[in-house]
């Protein structure tokens, strides 16, 4: 009995250092300044189109962290994505922001 406590007591704390790519990107957008919305559309569309290298790559944008999206221009943006020098990761990035702002 203890044995089956512990285990639904352990259980949820393992399952939560496994977060998946997806909820990382999302989380790492908002982080950014990205509305919740967005974030989740890009997310979910970034992580079929992108190898997990490139996502952590994109994760790599640690100037991010500091600022808020909302004060970076898009142009601004796109030049910190397109210093990874991955043509992939910027159009992928790009293409995946317009759809889910306009969509």
């Amino acid at each position: 009995m203890k044995r089956a406590v512990l285990f639904f007591v352990a259980l949820p704390l393992a399952l939560a250092g496994c977060a998946t790519p997806e909820t990382r990107l999302r989380t790492g957008l908002v982080d950014a300044g990205l509305s919740q919305r967005i974030a989740a559309c890009m997310a979910e569309r970034m992580v079929d189109r992108l190898s997990l290298l490139q996502l952590r790559r994109l994760g790599s944008l640690s100037s991010l962290k500091d600022e808020r999206m909302s004060d970076l221009s898009l142009n601004q943006f796109l030049r910190k994505v397109r210093a990874l020098k991955d043509p992939e990761i910027l159009t992928v990035t790009t293409s995946s922001a317009a759809l889910c702002a306009f969509g």
